[in-house]
C-alpha cells in the first residue's frame, strides 16, 4: 500500500492533517465536507434538469450524461496517490454523476411498467445493483490481495502486476460498460416531446406547475415528509457504519480490514434477499404496512448497534442491516412511484424525492457529527440516529392507503 499515502490518510482510524489546494484540513473531515457539499448540488441541480428533461422528453441524455461524467470521474481516482486535491476532485464528480442519473433512472419506472408491477421491479432492479456490486467487489479484492503491493499476502500471483489504483478503473469501466444495456433498453422520449425554443424557462415553469400539483397530492406528500426521516436514518447508518466499526468493534490485531471487508459482502448478499422479501410481504401487507415492519426493525437494529462490542456480534447486526437495506430502498421508490397523480412529469416528481433523500444526507451526518462532537462517544451517534426511525415511523401512521382518503 505504500503508492497510497495520501489515500490512506483519508481512510477511518487515526485523523490527520491533509493539504487541500492549500489548506490544511483534518482528514475525515474533509471527505465529509466534499460529500456533503455534493449531495447539495445534486439537491440543487436535480429538480431545475428534471424540469427542462420533462419539457423535452430528454430523460435518458441526461442519465447517460451523468453516467458517463460518473464513470470517467470514478477513473480519475487512479491518480489519487499524485495529489488529493485532484482525488477530492473526482470524487465530488462521481457522487454528483452518481446520485443525478438516478433521478432519471428511477423517473422512467412509472413509464415502463404498471402499478402492480412497480414492486417487483424495484425489487429486482436493486437486487441486480447489489449482486453485480458483490461481484465486482470480490474481483477487485481478489486482484488487490493477489498483488505485489500486499507481498504475497494471500499466496496467490494470478494478478501479481495489479496496482491497487486499477481498482477504480475498474469500477469506471464496469459502471460504463453495464450501463449501455440501460441506454439501449430505455425509450427515448416515451411522449415524444418536441425541443422548442425557451425550452430552459419552460423547464422552469413546468417544474413550478408540478410542485403545485405536488402540494395538493396529500397521500405523496404525507408519504414524502415519512420517507425524509426514515431515510435520512437509513443514508446516515450506511455512510457512517464504516467509522463506527473500526472505532468500536473489537477487531483484534490484524483482523478489522477483513471484517469490514467480510461485513461488506454480507450487506450486499443479503440486501438482495431483502429487496425480494419485502416486495413479497408488500404483496400480502400493502406497502405502507410493509414500510412500517421494515422501519420498526431499523430502530431496534440502532439499538442494538449501541450494545454490540464483538466481530460475531457486528456481523450478526450486518446480515439484519443488509435485509433491511435492499428492502426499505427498493419498497420506497415503488410506493412513491405508485402514488404518483396521472402525470407526464415524472422525472420532476421523482426529483423531489431525490432531493429529499439528499437533503437528509446532509441533516443525518451534520446530526451524527453535532452528536459526537458533544459526547465524543460514537455509540451515542448510532443511537441517536433512532429519532429519525421514530419520526417516520409516526408518518407513516398519517399516509393513506388510498388518496380520496386523505
Amino acid at each position: 500500500m505504500e503508492r497510497f499515502p495520501e489515500r490512506d490518510e483519508l481512510l477511518p482510524g487515526e485523523k490527520v492533517m491533509v493539504d487541500f489546494f492549500g489548506m490544511d484540513v483534518e482528514n475525515q473531515l474533509l471527505i465529509t465536507y466534499i460529500l456533503s457539499f455534493s449531495f447539495l448540488v445534486v439537491s440543487v441541480l436535480s429538480p431545475l434538469l428534471s424540469g427542462i428533461a420533462d419539457v423535452v422528453g430528454s430523460k435518458k441524455r441526461f442519465l447517460q450524461f451523468f453516467c458517463y461524467l460518473g464513470s470517467f470521474a470514478c477513473m480519475g481516482l487512479y491518480f489519487f496517490n499524485q495529489n488529493i486535491s485532484l482525488g477530492m476532485i473526482s470524487i465530488f464528480l462521481a457522487s454528483i454523476g452518481f446520485w443525478n442519473s438516478l433521478v432519471f433512472y428511477n423517473a422512467y419506472l412509472p413509464e415502463i411498467a404498471e402499478p402492480k408491477d412497480h414492486d417487483k421491479i424495484s425489487a429486482r432492479g436493486f437486487s441486480m445493483g447489489y449482486f453485480g456490486a458483490m461481484i465486482l467487489l470480490i474481483l477487485s479484492l481478489y486482484m488487490i490481495m493477489s498483488s505485489d503491493e500486499t507481498n504475497g499476502l494471500y499466496n496467490v500471483s494470478i494478478a501479481s502486476w495489479w496496482r491497487v489504483e486499477y481498482s477504480f478503473i475498474g469500477v469506471g469501466i464496469w459502471w460504463l460498460g453495464f450501463s449501455q444495456i440501460t441506454f439501449k433498453a430505455l425509450p427515448l422520449n416515451v411522449y415524444n416531446r418536441k425541443k422548442e425554443k425557451g425550452y430552459i424557462w419552460k423547464g422552469f415553469q413546468e417544474l413550478k406547475v408540478v410542485f403545485q400539483e405536488f402540494r395538493k397530492t396529500k397521500r405523496l406528500k404525507r408519504f414524502l415528509m415519512s420517507f425524509f426521516f426514515f431515510n435520512t436514518g437509513v443514508q446516515t447508518v450506511m455512510l457512517m457504519a464504516v467509522y463506527f466499526a473500526k472505532e468500536e468493534i473489537e477487531w483484534g490485531p490484524g483482523g478489522g480490514d477483513t471484517g469490514l471487508i467480510v461485513s461488506i459482502l454480507l450487506i450486499q448478499i443479503l440486501a438482495a434477499v431483502g429487496a425480494f422479501v419485502m416486495s413479497r410481504a408488500s404483496g400480502l401487507l400493502g406497502n405502507i404496512n410493509t414500510l412500517k415492519i421494515v422501519v420498526a426493525l431499523w430502530f431496534v437494529l440502532c439499538v442494538v448497534a449501541y450494545f454490540i462490542t464483538t466481530p460475531v456480534e457486528f456481523y450478526l447486526l450486518a446480515a439484519g442491516v443488509g435485509l433491511v437495506m435492499g428492502g426499505v430502498q427498493a419498497l420506497a421508490r415503488s410506493t412513491y412511484s405508485k402514488f404518483l397523480p396521472e402525470t407526464k412529469d415524472h422525472a420532476s416528481y421523482f426529483s423531489f424525492y431525490d432531493s429529499t433523500e439528499k437533503i437528509g444526507i446532509v441533516l443525518g451526518t451534520f446530526f451524527w457529527g453535532l452528536v459526537y462532537g458533544i459526547t465524543g462517544d460514537l455509540r451515542d451517534s448510532v443511537i441517536s440516529i433512532t429519532i429519525f426511525f421514530a419520526l417516520g415511523m409516526i408518518f407513516l401512521f398519517f399516509v393513506p392507503q388510498k388518496e380520496k382518503e386523505a
